[in-house]
């Protein structure tokens, strides 16, 4: 039996002791007792590890191994464009590498869920034999769900409706698409109808890049969120980015948000990447680039936050800090009055693992395994402002690292 005691516990008040027992949250609440090891947080905030929903580890740090060839405008499509003459070269044992770094990272700095987009509009399957190999060997330490992800497109990409779902058939957890990299509207559409149908004959989740373009009129969305309402399957899937939501009317984007409610279908925006790639048209003034992420939470529509890349073809910069990512996005949403501030932190926690669909056994609840990170304050509002950093990241009641809150050699004297 261990205890950990002296906390603030997120989301609960009434409670600063964690009761754990063979990997599993026992209790929670105030003087639960004596304990085989006690371990003193200091006063610190206990949160649910951080969930990063939507990252391609097949493509991190590519653009440093590019060199000079990855060295361009830095626009989506391009990167898209590039993409292809770099794969051609991939190897399982490369993946796995900068994979690996990448994981590191973001575990490092509390990550303990990842979904990752993989390309699969490749008949070598290079990729996606790579992050199954990967995903089996960490599981232990991260919890990994895969994409079988079509970046050249289902049908741009000659036969790659049936490369998906061979990934599926391989062990792919999810169902991916882009079906505003399709050729056009109709085939965009007839993509979004496979997605659903591969979804319901093979019981996976549905994760789509869906709409990310400054282009108002592409409403893929709007498509997807209705077949999944019919199908009673919208808390199994994910718009990921819909970008263009965030530039369509009041009018309409109103009328689709009291359909996303009845379908109760999840949102990911990726505020870092998207500030950067969209609005490239744009002179003045300029789109952020993000979903309608304070509107979502307002009505009550899940909506998360996510890394996306990591030193790739579509964004030089990233390192897996989700911090990061919530501080850019609490600011780009516009999402920080003290009733936001409260909840901030559910974006790259709760959220994130309701897009993963694993809601049911995440959090700090007694039964659930004993995973949950410490952080370097001692409320939400004090660990947003201060973009505060990860002590200790704790799975299954042991610790996957600490370390030592920042201290001075020589302190400031003013």
């Amino acid at each position: 039996m261990k205890k950990f005691t002296n906390a603030v516990i997120y989301k609960n008040k009434e409670a600063d002791e964690i009761l754990v027992e063979n990997g599993k949250i026992k209790a929670i609440g105030k003087d639960l007792g004596p304990a085989e090891e006690t371990i003193d947080l200091d006063g610190k905030l206990v949160i649910p590890p951080y969930v990063d929903p939507h990252l391609h580890l097949d493509y991190v740090y590519t653009l440093s191994e590019m060199g000079e060839k990855g060295a361009g405008s830095g626009t989506l499509f391009e990167a898209i464009e590039m993409w292809p003459k770099f794969k051609e070269n991939l190897t399982i044992e490369g993946v796995k590498k900068l994979a690996l770094k990448a994981i590191k990272d973001e575990v490092s700095q509390g990550v303990q869920y990842i979904r990752t987009h993989i390309d699969v509009t490749d008949p070598k399957f290079t990729a996606l034999k790579a992050m199954l190999e990967l995903r089996e060997e960490l599981k232990e330490s991260i919890e990994i769900q895969i994409v079988a992800f079509p970046q050249e497109g289902m049908y741009t990409y000659k036969g790659g409706v049936k490369l998906v779902e061979e990934a599926l058939k391989m062990g792919a957890d999810v169902v991916g698409g882009i079906p505003h990299y399709e050729p056009a509207r109709e085939f965009g559409e007839k993509s979004i109808h496979d997605i659903v149908n591969l979804a319901l004959k093979y019981d996976k989740l549905i994760d789509v890049h869906c709409d990310e373009t400054d282009d108002p009129h592409s409403r893929f969305v709007e498509l997807l969120n209705a077949l999944v309402l019919m199908e009673n399957y919208g808390e199994r899937t994910t718009a990921s980015h819909t970008c263009s939501f965030g530039s369509a009317d009041d009018s309409y984007a109103y009328r689709m948000m009291d359909l996303f409610k009845k379908s109760k279908m999840n949102f990911i925006s990726c505020p870092t990447e998207n500030a950067y790639l969209q609005g490239r048209q744009d002179t003045y003034p300029k789109r952020r680039g993000l979903t309608r992420v304070k509107e979502f939470m307002e009505m009550g529509i899940n909506v998360a936050f996510a890394q996306d890349s990591i030193n790739d073809p579509w964004y030089p910069m990233g390192n897996g800090n989700m911090m990061n990512i919530l501080d850019n996005g609490i600011h780009l949403a516009q999402i920080m009055s003290p009733e936001e501030i409260e909840k901030d932190l559910d974006l790259i926690t709760y959220n994130g693992a309701s897009c993963l669909n694993i809601q049911d056994r995440y959090g700090l609840e007694i039964g659930n395994d004993a995973n949950f990170i410490v952080l370097d304050g001692n409320s939400p509002f004090d660990v947003i402002r201060n973009r505060s950093s990860v002590l200790a990241s704790i799975r299954k009641g042991e610790y996957l690292f600490k370390q030592k809150p920042l201290e001075y050699e020589i302190e400031l004297n003013l």
